[in-house]
C-alpha cells in the first residue's frame, strides 16, 4: 500500500483528464488499495486560481470539492501548526506558498506527492510521477 498526496494539478487531471497523468501516477490513483490524499491547501489553491480566471476548467470541481473527494474516496488533509510552520520554514528557492505547504504535509506525514511540476524536487519530498 502507498500513502499519496495529489497535488493541484494532479487532481484536476484526475477530474477532467487523467490521461494527461503519468502512467505510475495514474495507476497509484487508481489502485484501491492505496491511500489517496488531498490537501486542503489544494482546495484554497485551486478556488484561489478559479476565483482570479486562471483555472476555469477547475470551477465545477471547486463547486463540489468534498463530494468529489468523498466519491473518490480520497481522504482531507487539514493543515496542521507543524505543517504551516515547516513550510514556512523550508530552505529552498521555491516561493510558491502551496507548494511549500503541501511539501511540509508530504515530510510530516511520510506521502509522495503526485506531481509533474518539477520544483518540488528541491522541497525535500518523494515524488511519484
Amino acid at each position: 500500500m502507498k500513502r499519496i498526496l495529489l497535488d493541484s494539478v494532479a487532481l484536476v487531471w484526475w477530474y477532467r483528464a487523467p490521461k494527461k497523468l503519468s502512467r505510475p501516477g495514474y495507476d497509484a490513483i487508481f489502485a484501491k488499495t492505496n491511500e489517496v490524499f488531498v490537501s486542503a491547501a489544494t482546495a484554497w489553491e485551486i478556488a484561489t486560481k478559479v476565483r482570479k480566471g486562471r483555472f476555469p476548467e477547475a470551477a465545477r470541481l471547486i463547486e463540489r470539492f468534498d463530494a468529489y473527494l468523498e466519491e473518490q474516496e480520497f481522504r482531507p488533509l487539514a493543515v496542521t501548526m507543524a505543517h504551516a510552520k515547516l513550510g514556512g520554514s523550508l530552505s529552498s528557492l521555491h516561493k510558491d506558498p502551496f507548494d511549500r505547504l503541501i511539501a511540509a504535509q508530504a515530510q510530516i506525514e511520510d506521502l509522495a506527492i503526485v506531481t509533474c511540476d518539477s520544483a518540488f524536487q528541491g522541497l525535500g519530498v518523494r515524488i511519484l510521477w
